[in-house]
């Protein structure tokens, strides 16, 4: 277990297991190389004292079909907002003659629940068919010659495989760059044997370890956190460069990671520039599922921030423009430095030109890293990017309208509503389902053919709007025309674990998470990783079992609970058909002198 509070990003097998050069695996024929090009060729530079800005192309206009794309955004919310209004229209309100006040205060309660529910629904597909219609990508130029560069990753010494931090190294060294380059190594614990691998590979080694200013209980220099990690150098060497680069331990960037990225700085507001993360440990079903869910993340919201020129800072791989991180103080301390230093970096202007600082997110793959490889690091994963985003919710995002541009405060806002929506949809659709199993109570009644004809068709275009944008998927591991519906399910079992994220963040506990181990070895799953999900399935299960002999018996209010058992149990449902299948696959060993074949990928399945 690393030291508690401080995290670099995931769980994949970097590939130096399999004795790949490059720390990505080509093994499986994925297009890293063309992937690493998606936004187009390298342009030229403007001329000499020429303003430069960062100029974008809409995706939308490279669609030759745009008209089924602009039915899709104008008619899948439209529908939706229908689908509401139908559902919550006072005529259809429930009248209970002669009965107790607790039962018509259910009523007023499973009525307020379905229009909540509903509202959520609308706000999350017009978030989607907003993204739809104006996400972009950032038109790449050439990099100016001579800009002082150095390309940071961390190390915990014990807590991180050595091999693991080489293979990023070495990755970072065939770096290409124009101007001056040096790679560092940022280690937490002053290890001898991380000294030797420096040395060995000329990169430059750095410890705050012993140093007390460095190593606070919080703040911008709080011990044993990557943001006080990366704090601890900026205030002693950064003034010797004019950008870090940086990718997590367990990333590996690729060749033109630079090229690809340093010449968006041009633009003199660009405060930082980011990359999608893809999982290059693509072997267990955990991690699959958790790629895809990313997909709408990295494939159109980012995008659709490029529009208000603030697409969110992602820790895992990127740029960033030191004076601009310098004048906010640092990295933000969070549970989620990377979004919260995004989040203070909008809100600040550039003191040299007076406009506010700007960030850029290209789709171009430039590093391959590791994904959650066990159902209980894909739930701390989770249970961590939710706690982050409560956090800048309540300690930042009150700032925003007095100090952020009303476009990418709109912009944030629909980023940061998705865990607190998610949470609290969840929440609602158990507690109506509960209250007419158990009770009988129906906030509304209305005609079950009208109903279904409008819900059928409002969940039809908004799977419709899905998998039009996919597309526009960067995963280079994703097969082309995949539906990405795994990515999907993932979005639906993980909103019991946002729910309790957002439960621990109302009470305030401490935010505490176990940190995903690194090196393809990941934390075992037992029974107990999934008692959340467990208690829900439990719960759910009761309510049915009690409708029976209550004579609750209203079909889509059942299925309702169904589905939701169903969502609470898959989880469990594919953790012992992993067990079985890896069970099925074990050889049988004649004696117990044979040792193990070295080069074997830890945790492969």
């Amino acid at each position: 277990m690393r030291p508690e509070g401080y995290d670099h990003g995931h769980g994949y097998d970097h590939g130096y297991e399999r004795g790949c050069d490059h720390g990505y695996d080509h093994d499986h024929g994925y297009e890293y190389d063309s992937h690493s090009r998606l936004a187009g060729p390298l342009t030229e530079a403007p001329a000499a004292g020429t303003p430069y800005q960062v100029r974008y192309v809409s995706l939308l206009s490279r669609e030759p079909r745009r008209i089924r794309a602009v039915l899709l955004m104008t008619l899948a919310p439209l529908l939706t907002g229908v689908l509401l209004v139908y559902l919550v229209w006072p005529t259809h309100w429930v009248e209970r003659e002669g009965g107790a006040k607790w039962t018509v205060g259910l009523d007023i309660v499973m009525l307020v629940a379905i229009g909540l529910i509903e509202l959520f629904m609308v706000v999350n597909v017009v978030s989607i068919a907003h993204a739809t219609m104006v996400a972009r990508d950032p038109v790449p130029v050439a990099p100016e010659d001579d800009t002082r560069v150095a390309f940071l990753t961390t190390y915990v010494p014990g807590k991180e495989p050595l091999a693991m931090v080489r293979a990023t190294l070495e990755g970072a060294t065939r770096v290409r760059h124009t101007g001056p380059l040096d790679v560092w190594l940022l280690d937490e614990g002053d290890d001898e044997q991380a000294r030797a691998l420096c040395a060995e590979l000329g990169v430059v080694h750095f410890s705050r370890h012993g140093v007390p200013e460095w190593n606070r209980a919080k703040g911008a220099h709080k011990a044993r956190t990557k943001h006080g990690n990366y704090n601890a150098w900026i205030a002693m060497h950064g003034d010797k460069y004019d950008f870090y680069a940086s990718v997590d331990t367990d990333h590996v960037p690729l060749p033109d990671f630079l090229e690809r990225m340093t010449g968006f700085f041009r633009d003199p507001d660009v405060a930082f520039v980011v990359g999608p993360q893809v999982y290059g440990n693509y072997t267990h079903p955990v991690t699959k599922a958790a790629e895809s869910q990313q997909f709408l993340f990295h494939a159109l919201i980012q995008r659709a921030g490029n529009r208000y020129r603030a697409p969110m800072f992602v820790g895992t791989n990127n740029v960033v423009r030191i004076a601009a991180v310098k004048q906010i103080g640092g990295l933000v301390d969070s549970i989620t430095e990377d979004m919260a230093t995004g989040f203070e970096l909008h809100r600040h202007r550039n003191p040299r030109t007076g406009r506010h600082w700007r960030s850029v997110y290209t789709p171009d793959v430039l590093a391959v890293g590791e994904g959650p490889a066990s159902w209980t690091d894909f739930f701390t994963q989770q249970t961590r990017w939710s706690r982050g985003t409560y956090e800048t919710l309540v300690k930042q995002y009150w700032k925003a309208p007095f100090t952020m541009p009303w476009g990418r405060l709109f912009s944030y806002t629909l980023m940061l509503g998705y865990y607190p929506m998610t949470a609290v949809n969840w929440l609602l659709g158990v507690l109506s389902c509960s209250l007419f199993l158990w009770f009988g109570a129906s906030g509304t009644q209305v005609a079950v053919s009208v109903w279904l004809m409008l819900y059928s068709d409002a969940a039809a275009l908004q799977i419709g709007l899905y998998l039009w944008n996919r597309r526009h998927n960067v995963s280079p591991h994703e097969p082309e025309g995949s539906g990405g519906l795994a990515g999907m399910a993932m979005s639906a079992l993980s909103a019991p674990i946002y729910l309790k994220s957002l439960g621990a963040a109302l009470l305030r506990r401490p935010s505490r998470f176990v940190v995903t181990p690194k090196g393809g070895d990941a934390s075992p799953d037992r029974l107990f990783t999934f008692r959340v999900h467990l208690f829900w399935a439990a719960l759910l299960a009761t309510g049915l079992v009690a409708s029976v002999h209550l004579g609750h018996t209203h079909a889509a209010m059942r299925t309702w609970a169904v589905l939701a058992m169903a969502v609470s149990l898959a989880p469990v449902g594919v953790w012992i058909a992993t067990l079985l299948k890896a069970r099925g696959k074990e050889p049988v060993v004649a004696t117990s002198t044979v040792a193990p074949v070295s080069g074997t990928p830890a945790g492969g399945n």
